[in-house]
Protein backbone atom coordinates (compact mmCIF):
# COMPACT_ATOMS: atom_id res chain seq x y z
CA UNK A 1 0.00 0.00 0.00
CA UNK A 2 1.65 3.54 -1.18
CA UNK A 3 0.39 7.14 -1.40
CA UNK A 4 -2.81 5.98 1.28
CA UNK A 5 -4.12 3.61 -0.54
CA UNK A 6 -6.38 1.16 1.25
CA UNK A 7 -6.29 -2.40 1.00
CA UNK A 8 -8.69 -4.90 -0.16
CA UNK A 9 -10.54 -7.66 0.15
CA UNK A 10 -13.30 -9.78 -1.12
CA UNK A 11 -16.70 -9.56 -2.30
CA UNK A 12 -17.83 -13.28 -1.37
CA UNK A 13 -15.92 -16.45 -2.54
CA UNK A 14 -16.09 -15.78 -6.01
CA UNK A 15 -16.36 -11.95 -6.43
CA UNK A 16 -13.91 -9.82 -6.97
CA UNK A 17 -11.03 -7.65 -5.18
CA UNK A 18 -12.48 -4.05 -3.97
CA UNK A 19 -10.75 -1.66 -1.72
CA UNK A 20 -11.53 -2.59 1.84
CA UNK A 21 -13.80 0.62 2.15
CA UNK A 22 -16.27 1.22 -0.41
CA UNK A 23 -18.09 4.60 -1.46
CA UNK A 24 -21.90 5.35 -1.02
CA UNK A 25 -23.17 7.87 -3.52
CA UNK A 26 -26.96 8.41 -2.83
CA UNK A 27 -25.86 11.97 -1.41
CA UNK A 28 -24.05 12.83 -4.22
CA UNK A 29 -27.18 14.14 -5.35
CA UNK A 30 -30.11 12.73 -3.52
CA UNK A 31 -31.35 12.54 0.02
CA UNK A 32 -29.44 14.70 2.10
CA UNK A 33 -30.38 18.63 0.61
CA UNK A 34 -28.37 21.03 -1.72
CA UNK A 35 -25.18 19.35 -3.39
CA UNK A 36 -22.44 20.69 -5.42
CA UNK A 37 -21.76 18.22 -8.53
CA UNK A 38 -18.16 19.61 -9.16
CA UNK A 39 -17.30 18.58 -5.74
CA UNK A 40 -19.37 15.45 -6.00
CA UNK A 41 -17.09 14.64 -8.80
CA UNK A 42 -14.09 15.30 -7.48
CA UNK A 43 -14.91 13.17 -4.69
CA UNK A 44 -15.75 10.39 -6.71
CA UNK A 45 -11.67 10.75 -8.47
CA UNK A 46 -10.29 11.39 -5.36
CA UNK A 47 -11.78 7.85 -3.82
CA UNK A 48 -10.34 5.81 -6.95
CA UNK A 49 -7.30 7.39 -6.31
CA UNK A 50 -6.99 6.53 -2.72
CA UNK A 51 -8.40 2.55 -4.46
CA UNK A 52 -11.90 3.02 -3.37
CA UNK A 53 -13.59 0.28 -5.98
CA UNK A 54 -16.57 -0.19 -4.96
CA UNK A 55 -19.36 2.33 -5.70
CA UNK A 56 -22.66 1.63 -4.35
CA UNK A 57 -25.69 3.28 -5.44
CA UNK A 58 -29.51 2.46 -6.13
CA UNK A 59 -32.63 3.00 -8.93
CA UNK A 60 -34.12 4.13 -6.16
CA UNK A 61 -31.84 7.21 -5.38
CA UNK A 62 -33.76 10.21 -7.04
CA UNK A 63 -35.86 7.90 -9.20
CA UNK A 64 -33.00 6.74 -11.16
CA UNK A 65 -31.18 10.56 -10.95
CA UNK A 66 -28.10 8.96 -8.74
CA UNK A 67 -27.23 5.77 -11.05
CA UNK A 68 -27.21 8.81 -14.48
CA UNK A 69 -24.97 11.15 -12.42
CA UNK A 70 -22.28 8.92 -11.80
CA UNK A 71 -22.41 6.89 -15.24
CA UNK A 72 -19.47 9.39 -16.78
CA UNK A 73 -17.43 8.31 -13.80
CA UNK A 74 -18.02 5.16 -14.46
CA UNK A 75 -17.46 4.70 -18.03
CA UNK A 76 -14.45 6.39 -17.52
CA UNK A 77 -13.02 4.10 -15.14
CA UNK A 78 -14.92 0.93 -16.29
CA UNK A 79 -11.94 -1.68 -15.73
CA UNK A 80 -11.00 -0.17 -12.32
CA UNK A 81 -14.02 -0.31 -10.13
CA UNK A 82 -17.16 -2.31 -9.08
CA UNK A 83 -20.66 -0.87 -9.71
CA UNK A 84 -23.43 -1.90 -7.40
CA UNK A 85 -27.16 -1.04 -7.68
CA UNK A 86 -30.16 -1.87 -6.37
CA UNK A 87 -33.85 -2.78 -7.29
CA UNK A 88 -37.45 -3.19 -5.33
CA UNK A 89 -38.34 0.13 -4.41
CA UNK A 90 -40.73 1.11 -7.20
CA UNK A 91 -42.17 4.29 -7.37
CA UNK A 92 -45.57 4.64 -8.23
CA UNK A 93 -46.17 6.81 -11.12
CA UNK A 94 -49.10 9.04 -9.26
CA UNK A 95 -46.91 9.54 -6.26
CA UNK A 96 -43.28 10.18 -6.84
CA UNK A 97 -42.93 10.83 -2.68
CA UNK A 98 -44.44 6.82 -2.51
CA UNK A 99 -41.79 3.78 -2.18
CA UNK A 100 -43.36 -0.19 -3.05
CA UNK A 101 -41.39 -2.78 -2.53
CA UNK A 102 -41.54 -5.22 -5.52
CA UNK A 103 -39.56 -8.16 -5.90
CA UNK A 104 -41.49 -9.93 -8.49
CA UNK A 105 -39.52 -11.39 -11.52
CA UNK A 106 -41.25 -9.22 -14.07
CA UNK A 107 -40.22 -6.25 -12.10
CA UNK A 108 -36.64 -7.37 -11.59
CA UNK A 109 -36.60 -7.50 -15.55
CA UNK A 110 -37.73 -4.16 -15.71
CA UNK A 111 -36.07 -2.25 -12.95
CA UNK A 112 -32.32 -4.18 -14.24
CA UNK A 113 -33.15 -3.09 -17.88
CA UNK A 114 -33.55 0.16 -16.82
CA UNK A 115 -30.44 0.55 -14.49
CA UNK A 116 -28.41 -0.93 -17.43
CA UNK A 117 -29.66 1.90 -19.51
CA UNK A 118 -29.28 5.00 -16.93
CA UNK A 119 -25.42 3.75 -16.24
CA UNK A 120 -24.84 3.35 -19.88
CA UNK A 121 -23.21 -0.44 -19.27
CA UNK A 122 -23.19 -3.37 -20.46
CA UNK A 123 -23.52 -5.66 -17.18
CA UNK A 124 -24.22 -4.14 -13.49
CA UNK A 125 -20.92 -6.12 -11.66
CA UNK A 126 -23.29 -6.39 -8.16
CA UNK A 127 -27.20 -6.23 -8.43
CA UNK A 128 -28.28 -6.01 -4.74
CA UNK A 129 -32.15 -6.87 -4.11
CA UNK A 130 -32.89 -3.29 -2.04
CA UNK A 131 -35.62 -4.68 0.51
CA UNK A 132 -37.61 -7.72 0.65
CA UNK A 133 -40.80 -8.02 -0.33
CA UNK A 134 -41.92 -10.64 1.85
CA UNK A 135 -45.23 -11.87 -0.54
CA UNK A 136 -42.75 -13.20 -2.83
CA UNK A 137 -40.87 -15.92 -1.97
CA UNK A 138 -37.18 -15.31 -2.00
CA UNK A 139 -36.32 -18.09 -4.06
CA UNK A 140 -38.32 -17.00 -6.77
CA UNK A 141 -36.82 -13.69 -6.82
CA UNK A 142 -33.24 -14.67 -6.09
CA UNK A 143 -34.16 -17.68 -9.05
CA UNK A 144 -35.19 -14.77 -11.75
CA UNK A 145 -31.53 -12.42 -10.49
CA UNK A 146 -29.65 -15.56 -11.09
CA UNK A 147 -31.25 -15.82 -14.86
CA UNK A 148 -29.39 -12.10 -15.11
CA UNK A 149 -26.41 -13.37 -14.42
CA UNK A 150 -26.17 -16.34 -16.63
CA UNK A 151 -27.58 -13.91 -19.41
CA UNK A 152 -24.72 -11.77 -18.62
CA UNK A 153 -26.37 -8.78 -17.56
CA UNK A 154 -24.85 -9.12 -13.94
CA UNK A 155 -21.79 -10.67 -12.23
CA UNK A 156 -22.96 -11.23 -8.70
CA UNK A 157 -25.40 -11.03 -6.74
CA UNK A 158 -26.00 -9.11 -3.51
CA UNK A 159 -29.24 -8.89 -0.79
CA UNK A 160 -30.11 -5.90 1.34
CA UNK A 161 -31.64 -5.52 5.13
CA UNK A 162 -32.41 -9.42 4.82
CA UNK A 163 -32.96 -11.72 7.58
CA UNK A 164 -30.49 -14.86 8.10
CA UNK A 165 -33.64 -17.53 7.01
CA UNK A 166 -33.75 -15.60 4.03
CA UNK A 167 -30.14 -15.71 3.12
CA UNK A 168 -29.63 -18.78 3.73
CA UNK A 169 -33.04 -19.33 1.47
CA UNK A 170 -31.35 -17.07 -1.05
CA UNK A 171 -27.91 -18.34 -0.87
CA UNK A 172 -29.15 -22.19 -1.67
CA UNK A 173 -30.74 -21.17 -4.75
CA UNK A 174 -27.62 -19.10 -6.35
CA UNK A 175 -24.53 -17.81 -4.49
CA UNK A 176 -24.75 -14.54 -2.79
CA UNK A 177 -21.86 -12.08 -2.84
CA UNK A 178 -22.51 -9.61 -0.64
CA UNK A 179 -25.44 -8.76 2.09
CA UNK A 180 -26.01 -4.99 2.68
CA UNK A 181 -26.93 -3.80 6.40
CA UNK A 182 -26.72 -1.16 8.46
CA UNK A 183 -23.76 -1.63 10.66
CA UNK A 184 -22.41 0.93 12.94
CA UNK A 185 -21.50 1.64 16.38
CA UNK A 186 -25.44 2.84 17.14
CA UNK A 187 -26.73 -0.14 14.86
CA UNK A 188 -25.74 -3.37 15.75
CA UNK A 189 -29.11 -5.41 15.57
CA UNK A 190 -27.67 -7.46 12.41
CA UNK A 191 -24.72 -9.14 14.87
CA UNK A 192 -27.17 -11.37 16.21
CA UNK A 193 -27.95 -13.94 13.39
CA UNK A 194 -27.46 -11.94 9.77
CA UNK A 195 -23.52 -11.35 10.66
CA UNK A 196 -22.74 -15.48 11.48
CA UNK A 197 -24.82 -16.39 8.72
CA UNK A 198 -22.87 -14.32 6.13
CA UNK A 199 -19.77 -15.77 8.18
CA UNK A 200 -21.06 -19.12 7.46
CA UNK A 201 -22.04 -18.87 3.67
CA UNK A 202 -18.66 -16.91 2.54
CA UNK A 203 -20.88 -13.60 2.04
CA UNK A 204 -19.03 -10.34 2.52
CA UNK A 205 -21.29 -8.01 4.73
CA UNK A 206 -21.08 -4.11 3.12
CA UNK A 207 -22.18 -2.02 5.76
CA UNK A 208 -24.23 0.92 4.79
CA UNK A 209 -24.64 4.52 7.13
CA UNK A 210 -21.19 3.13 9.15
CA UNK A 211 -20.80 6.60 10.06
CA UNK A 212 -24.73 6.57 11.70
CA UNK A 213 -26.24 9.11 8.51
CA UNK A 214 -23.30 11.43 9.81
CA UNK A 215 -24.71 11.94 13.71
CA UNK A 216 -21.36 9.87 14.56
CA UNK A 217 -19.24 12.42 13.15
CA UNK A 218 -20.72 14.87 14.79
CA UNK A 219 -21.65 17.41 12.48
CA UNK A 220 -25.20 17.73 13.71
CA UNK A 221 -26.71 17.80 16.38
CA UNK A 222 -30.28 17.04 15.84
CA UNK A 223 -32.75 16.86 12.55
CA UNK A 224 -33.33 20.99 13.02
CA UNK A 225 -29.73 21.40 11.91
CA UNK A 226 -30.43 19.83 8.95
CA UNK A 227 -31.97 21.49 5.23
CA UNK A 228 -35.25 21.11 5.30
CA UNK A 229 -34.71 18.78 1.90
CA UNK A 230 -32.75 16.22 4.05
CA UNK A 231 -34.36 12.79 4.97
CA UNK A 232 -33.10 12.55 8.07
CA UNK A 233 -35.42 15.08 9.30
CA UNK A 234 -37.77 12.08 9.32
CA UNK A 235 -35.91 9.41 11.25
CA UNK A 236 -36.46 9.15 14.82
CA UNK A 237 -33.05 9.15 16.32
CA UNK A 238 -31.97 12.40 15.24
CA UNK A 239 -35.46 14.35 16.47
CA UNK A 240 -36.43 16.19 20.05
CA UNK A 241 -35.43 14.35 22.97
CA UNK A 242 -33.75 11.20 21.23
CA UNK A 243 -30.99 13.58 19.49
CA UNK A 244 -30.58 15.14 22.54
CA UNK A 245 -29.89 11.16 24.37
CA UNK A 246 -27.61 10.25 21.94
CA UNK A 247 -25.93 13.59 21.63
CA UNK A 248 -24.23 12.28 24.97
CA UNK A 249 -23.29 9.02 23.32
CA UNK A 250 -20.66 10.15 21.63
CA UNK A 251 -18.42 11.27 24.68
CA UNK A 252 -16.49 7.64 25.15
CA UNK A 253 -15.95 7.75 20.98
CA UNK A 254 -14.44 11.57 21.41
CA UNK A 255 -12.61 10.31 24.76
CA UNK A 256 -10.88 7.61 21.91
CA UNK A 257 -10.71 9.66 19.56
CA UNK A 258 -8.79 12.32 21.50
CA UNK A 259 -5.97 9.17 22.14
CA UNK A 260 -5.62 8.70 18.17
CA UNK A 261 -5.50 12.53 17.76
CA UNK A 262 -8.07 11.88 15.28
CA UNK A 263 -11.60 12.26 14.17
CA UNK A 264 -14.52 11.16 16.08
CA UNK A 265 -15.95 9.68 12.65
CA UNK A 266 -12.41 8.12 12.23
CA UNK A 267 -13.02 6.36 15.22
CA UNK A 268 -16.30 5.13 14.48
CA UNK A 269 -14.82 3.90 10.71
CA UNK A 270 -11.96 2.22 12.53
CA UNK A 271 -14.57 0.30 14.72
CA UNK A 272 -16.41 -0.56 11.92
CA UNK A 273 -13.63 -2.41 9.64
CA UNK A 274 -12.73 -4.11 13.09
CA UNK A 275 -15.48 -5.97 12.96
CA UNK A 276 -14.20 -8.43 10.17
CA UNK A 277 -11.55 -9.24 12.95
CA UNK A 278 -13.49 -9.60 15.70
CA UNK A 279 -16.61 -11.52 13.82
CA UNK A 280 -14.36 -13.99 11.07
CA UNK A 281 -15.85 -11.82 7.70
CA UNK A 282 -14.84 -9.72 5.38
CA UNK A 283 -16.53 -6.19 6.03
CA UNK A 284 -16.85 -3.46 3.81
CA UNK A 285 -18.37 -0.10 5.15
CA UNK A 286 -19.04 2.55 2.75
CA UNK A 287 -19.28 5.72 4.33
CA UNK A 288 -20.87 8.57 1.88
CA UNK A 289 -19.64 11.92 1.36
CA UNK A 290 -19.77 14.33 -1.10
CA UNK A 291 -16.52 16.10 -0.51
CA UNK A 292 -12.85 14.91 -1.66
CA UNK A 293 -11.00 15.60 1.75
CA UNK A 294 -13.78 13.65 3.74
CA UNK A 295 -12.69 10.63 1.40
CA UNK A 296 -8.94 10.73 2.65
CA UNK A 297 -10.35 11.46 6.06
CA UNK A 298 -12.50 8.44 5.77
CA UNK A 299 -10.08 6.04 4.31
CA UNK A 300 -7.25 7.02 6.42
CA UNK A 301 -9.49 5.05 9.25
CA UNK A 302 -8.99 2.33 8.06
CA UNK A 303 -4.92 2.16 9.47
CA UNK A 304 -6.58 2.76 12.61
CA UNK A 305 -6.38 0.03 15.41
CA UNK A 306 -8.75 0.08 18.29
CA UNK A 307 -7.27 -1.68 21.55
CA UNK A 308 -8.84 -4.03 23.74
CA UNK A 309 -9.67 -1.48 26.07
CA UNK A 310 -11.27 0.85 23.52
CA UNK A 311 -13.19 -1.68 22.35
CA UNK A 312 -14.71 -2.32 25.22
CA UNK A 313 -15.30 1.42 26.11
CA UNK A 314 -17.02 1.79 23.04
CA UNK A 315 -19.47 -1.62 23.23
CA UNK A 316 -22.37 -0.13 25.68
CA UNK A 317 -23.25 2.34 23.17
CA UNK A 318 -25.65 0.89 20.59
CA UNK A 319 -27.71 -0.63 23.61
CA UNK A 320 -28.04 3.10 24.89
CA UNK A 321 -29.27 4.20 21.74
CA UNK A 322 -32.51 6.57 21.76
CA UNK A 323 -35.22 5.84 18.73
CA UNK A 324 -34.93 3.12 15.90
CA UNK A 325 -32.78 2.88 13.08
CA UNK A 326 -36.31 3.76 10.61
CA UNK A 327 -39.48 5.16 11.54
CA UNK A 328 -40.90 1.72 10.39
CA UNK A 329 -38.55 -0.81 10.86
CA UNK A 330 -40.95 -3.72 9.04
CA UNK A 331 -38.58 -3.16 5.86
CA UNK A 332 -35.08 -4.19 8.02
CA UNK A 333 -33.72 -7.40 8.93
CA UNK A 334 -34.16 -6.34 12.72
CA UNK A 335 -37.81 -6.38 11.74
CA UNK A 336 -38.35 -9.43 10.75
CA UNK A 337 -36.01 -11.51 12.91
Amino acid sequence: MTDGRITTAKLGDDGPEVGVQGLGCMGMNFGYGPSDADASRATLERALELGVTLYDTADAYGAGENERFLSPFFKAHRDELVIATKFALSIPPDDPTRRVIRNDPPYIRQAVEASLKRLDVDVIDLYYMHRRDVNVPIEESVGVMAELVREGKVKHLGLSEVTAGELHAAHAVHPIAAVQSEWSLFSRDIETNVVPAARDLGVTLVAYSPLGRGFLTGSFATAEDLSSEDFRRQQPRFTGDNATANGALLKPIRSVAEAHGVSVGQIALAWAHQQSSLHGLPVIPIPGTRKPSRVEENTAATRIVLTDDELALLDPIAAKVAGNRYADMAFTSAGRE
